[in-house]
């Protein structure tokens, strides 16, 4: 969406424009009532700025959207073909490394009761199974800080995926 277009829009209709990105009501609405935005920078600087701090009901309530990496969503929404594409990078048909992020992913769930956050996009599967092998050492305290950042940078990726400066610009 050019970001003339997302300034225009009414609230709801950005609103779920931008609900994808992040499904934390607080972010999203912060980023929607303060349009107009002059540039699509402008406009991720708003979203970095809204999403410092989110509290730990955000983070849950956020959490419960994300996949499990190295499982690929198959539902038919933005959110699920965003999951998709930042997943690329974990190729299902390597086996080893799939029963070894599967292995992995039950452990820090065990520990955490959570899911494994990773923002997936641009890193290999051996990097993300190298990360979640150093995150399952953390303590619960360290690993809120570290999830509640790797939403951070997925939003704000996501955002800048979605938004343009369109042809004018």
């Amino acid at each position: 969406m050019e970001l003339a277009v997302f300034n225009s829009v009414d609230r709801e209709e950005a609103i779920r424009t931008l609900t994808p990105c992040l499904d934390i009501s607080r972010w999203v609405e912060t980023i929607v009532d303060a349009r107009p935005y002059a540039s699509v920078d402008e406009l991720l600087g708003q979203a970095q700025r809204a999403a410092e701090p989110f509290t730990p009901a955000e983070v849950e309530s956020a959490m419960a959207h994300h996949p499990r990496i190295g499982e690929r969503p198959k539902a038919q929404t933005t959110e699920a073909a965003m999951s998709r594409s930042e997943q690329a990078g974990v190729d299902p048909g390597d086996n080893h490394t799939t029963a070894a992020l599967a292995e992995g992913n039950r452990a820090y769930e065990e520990k955490f009761g959570r899911v494994f956050l990773i923002r997936a996009a641009g890193r290999s599967a051996e990097e993300i199974l190298s990360t979640l092998q150093e995150r399952i050492t953390h303590t619960p305290e360290e690993e809120d800080t570290i999830v509640a950042g790797q939403l951070r940078e997925i939003a704000l990726l996501r955002l800048s995926g979605l938004i343009s400066e369109g042809v004018n610009a």
